[in-house]
């Protein structure tokens, strides 16, 4: 099998296992992967699958109008193939290739009686195109109602915006170089990419591509973070020496951010999930950062906590995420509406367990990549009611739209994520 065969077979399989399995991307994706040798063929088969699933609404009402017959149950291979083909046309990839190798992708799949069906719907895809389809389409009817309700005036561009491959962000180390100098490197190795004023150490890639070709990054000089998530630190702006917990810390991006701009910070980095924690140490370790890791539920105090109050809490806590979803389209899959109830809930119990950890005047930082109202500023609004000694200290414009009691990023907002980020001072 060739390597662009072989491609086409990988993402077939990833979106078969996310779209009629019910596998997460994040867990499709880490199995299909590794099966690639070459860096080049696993960022070519995430961006297929990405695209695909950023696009399956319109793609399979496509499908559905241009078959002769529907396919059965037990074509979810066959359905992946053809989802998969019509995104490489979609991604704008050259067209001989991807049609030639999707169609051989069929035969590798033992859809030898069907290859001539997949080139000929291909081909009318390259002739005439693929319908356009509205991008609320995408969304559960009862998600896309409530982003209407929270969001009425700026729906339609979240829906829109999250249909469109994201930028590559990236953090700058500044122990190790400054960002004009990481710049240079980019520069010298072909890639464009563009400061952001308001972010001290973001650098903006427009097009995204494998993390084995930025330079340094395995020696630790730059990280991939998105330019709201970079926003957080400087909403905390711990003083020097602060004693700082990082509730929910996996990946770690947000520690890391905050021990790379000073190295007298004390910080603790917790998660609940073994398996990320140990991730979020081996990136800690490529960043060459001494942080006190450790696998522990943030909202039972009791089982990890020294007695010793935190002058900075941060609480990046789980939520619905779609703020999120033009990099992580299954939400739009995998998302039920009692979700959100059992989100919101978790969310209160984190503020109630670690507002008494926090040392007086003291910061605390709430954060989500969620849009919806309910986790956000409705979170913030109903713990500042019961908490006496909970002051919401105002952030500005660029953290997004102030909603009275948080500011909200929207996604596509400045080429960022949509994330919300409310700051709350004790006395």
């Amino acid at each position: 099998m060739s390597d662009g065969v072989a491609t086409r077979v990988a993402a077939a399989h990833a979106l078969d296992d996310v779209l009629h399995r019910g596998r997460s991307l994040k867990a499709a994706l880490g199995a299909t992967l590794p099966q690639l040798d070459d860096p080049r063929d696993r960022a070519l088969v995430e961006a297929i699958v990405l695209a695909a699933l950023r696009q399956r609404v319109r793609f399979n009402t496509t499908l559905d109008g241009w078959m002769p017959r529907p396919l059965g149950q037990r074509d979810g291979d066959l359905r992946a193939l053809l989802l998969a083909g019509l995104a490489q046309l979609d991604m704008g990839l050259p067209a001989h290739a991807a049609l030639a190798a999707t169609v051989e992708a069929a035969r590798a799949l033992k859809r030898t009686h069907q290859a001539g069906m997949v080139n000929a719907l291909l081909r009318r895809a390259q002739r005439e195109g693929v319908p356009a389809a509205e991008a609320r389409s995408a969304w559960p009817g009862w998600l896309a109602r409530q982003v209407e309700i929270d969001w009425p005036v700026q729906a339609a561009d979240i829906f829109a915006a999250s249909a469109q491959p994201a930028p590559l962000w990236l953090r700058v180390n500044r122990r190790w170089i400054g960002r004009d100098d990481y710049l240079a490197l980019l520069r010298e190795a072909g890639i464009d990419a563009t400061a952001d004023a308001t972010l001290a150490d973001a650098l903006r890639l427009d097009t995204a591509l494998p993390v084995q070709q930025l330079p340094g990054f395995d020696a630790g000089l730059v990280s991939v973070q998105d330019g709201a998530a970079q926003a957080v630190a400087d909403a905390l702006a711990p003083a020097a020496g602060a004693r700082i917990l990082d509730a929910c810390a996996a990946p770690g991006g947000k520690a890391a951010q905050l021990a790379e701009r000073d190295d007298t910070l004390r910080i603790t980095a917790l998660d609940v999930d073994a398996r990320r924690v140990r991730r979020m140490q081996d990136t800690f370790t490529r960043l060459r950062l001494e942080i006190d890791t450790r696998c522990a539920d943030a909202a039972n105090p009791d089982s990890w906590w020294d007695d010793t109050s935190f002058d900075a809490i941060l609480i990046d806590a789980p939520c619905s995420a779609t703020g999120i979803v033009r990099r992580q389209p299954d939400v739009l899959l995998h998302r039920r509406e009692a979700d959100i109830t059992a989100l919101c809930g978790t969310q209160a119990h984190l503020l109630d367990a670690l507002w008494p950890l926090l040392a007086p005047g003291g910061t605390l930082v709430y954060a989500t990549c969620s849009i919806l109202r309910a986790e956000n500023a409705a979170q913030v609004e109903a713990f500042l009611a019961r908490t006496p000694d909970a002051i919401l200290k105002p952030l500005d414009a660029r953290f997004g739209h102030d909603t009275g009691s948080g500011h909200q990023r929207l996604p596509g907002e400045a080429g960022r994520d949509g994330f919300f980020c409310a700051r709350l001072k004790k006395p």
